[in-house]
């Protein structure tokens, strides 16, 4: 007997120019806060939104154009891949996307 899987959802988040560039903020996006993250590049990002150490804001840490560090115990996450580049537990990456309209959303 198979499990069922279950579909990833899109949510329509927020305009872009919501989210400023180089800053993070946090938003509920299907019952769930994600952290949101417009990179100096452009590039749109959303993690889960508390550290897996100790539930820091990721939406506050201090971003570049490849890692969020936490503002509670500088541990450092990669936003394409949620991987730790300090040894903590990984945290989890949503697909998201700006679309034509410039706005933002997130698949969970």
């Amino acid at each position: 007997m198979s499990v069922p899987t279950q579909r990833a959802v899109r949510h329509d988040v927020c305009p872009l120019d919501e989210l400023p560039v180089g800053e993070g903020r946090t938003y509920v996006v299907g019952g769930e806060q994600v952290a949101l993250f417009r990179r100096r590049s452009g590039r749109v990002s959303a993690v889960q939104a508390a550290c897996p150490h100790a539930g820091g804001p990721l939406a506050d840490g201090q971003i570049d154009e490849r890692v969020v560090v936490c503002p509670l115990h500088q541990n450092a996450f990669d936003l394409d891949t949620g991987e730790s580049t300090t040894g903590a537990a990984p945290v989890r990456v949503h697909p998201c996307s700006v679309g034509p309209d410039g706005r933002v959303t997130v698949e969970l």
